[in-house]
């Protein structure tokens, strides 16, 4: 028998076996290119695909999303921490966007009081990303509470570089997120792509860089291909969404995600472009194989 029978196999028992995945509907998604009636193809492979698990929780186990994921082509799983390196090993997945040191979304380097605790926490983080073989490791400006921007760029340099030595041995990228304060996020600071870049800039090292979620910045200030192509230096990673609502990226919503990633392709980008929409249709695993095709330009 075949690895790709034997793999088909081990999917097939994997939904006898579990409830979560044997909702009506869901079965058809397992299915292999080669056996999918919609005709999916091969992936051309200019873009590397990740996913984030939280879109596919309770739904899925982290186990379950890795072997869907290898199923659809997708190489990594985004958002995992040393707990769940191991299950990503055991699949032959990476982990091309690691957490864990951060202490949340609103507390974290623009504000001094937690300097400290985040000091610490990436410290011992930093080595470790590295010696599981990964590059990427996310990290947050926080909340802006009244601060402008000089304060918050002051503040972020203040509590980032005393690890960028660290980072820059161990060869790790600190990545900071771009999120909106529009609706998902209030008050967060680096919520503009001109406000990290500058963050960038003044860091002057290749060892911080972006997390650019096409999402957020959508929300915020569209113009997404011209951003892409500008600040394409600054950015070490992307993340997908649907707008409105982080839903499927596909014809119900308002961003033409192909010509997005062509432009990312263009611009010589090698890193991983990772699907973080939240499904709303029942069969998730299908929205997800359609998002990996829509993207595989």
């Amino acid at each position: 028998m075949s690895n790709q029978q034997n793999r088909r196999s081990a999917i097939k028992n994997l939904l006898a076996g579990t409830a979560a995945v044997t909702v009506s509907g869901m079965l058809s998604s397992f299915t292999t290119p080669a056996d999918n009636e919609q005709g999916f193809l091969p992936l051309k492979g200019n873009i590397n695909h990740s996913v984030s698990p939280w879109c596919y929780s309770p739904a899925l186990t982290l186990d379950q999303l890795c072997v869907v994921s290898k199923e659809i082509g997708i190489k990594g799983i985004d958002l995992c921490g040393p707990k769940d390196w191991p299950t990503l090993q055991k699949h032959g997945l990476y982990s091309p966007m690691c957490n864990g040191a951060e202490i949340n979304l609103t507390d974290a380097f623009g504000d001094t009081q937690f300097h400290a605790t985040l000091q610490k926490n990436y410290t011992e983080m930093i080595p470790l990303v590295a010696k599981n073989g990964y590059t990427n490791l996310i990290c947050f400006s926080g909340s802006r509470r009244g601060k402008d921007d000089e304060t918050g760029w002051k503040n972020c340099i203040e509590g980032l570089k005393p690890l960028l030595a660290l980072a820059e041995k161990h060869k790790v990228v600190l990545c900071m997120e771009l999120l909106n304060s529009k609706i998902d996020h209030k008050d967060y600071q680096c919520n503009h792509v001109e406000w990290g870049v500058e963050l960038c800039k003044r860091l002057g090292s290749e060892n911080f860089k972006l997390l650019f979620d096409i999402y957020h910045m959508q929300i915020m200030e569209g113009d997404i291909i011209r951003n892409v192509t500008d600040y394409h230096q600054y950015i070490a990673h992307f993340h997908t969404g649907g707008i409105p609502g982080r839903h499927e990226i596909d014809d119900t919503q308002e961003l033409f995600y192909p010509a997005v990633m062509r432009a990312i392709v263009a611009t010589g980008f090698k890193g991983y472009v990772g699907q973080e929409f939240v499904p709303k249709r029942a069969d998730k695993i299908a929205s997800l194989r359609q998002s990996i095709q829509i993207c595989d330009v």
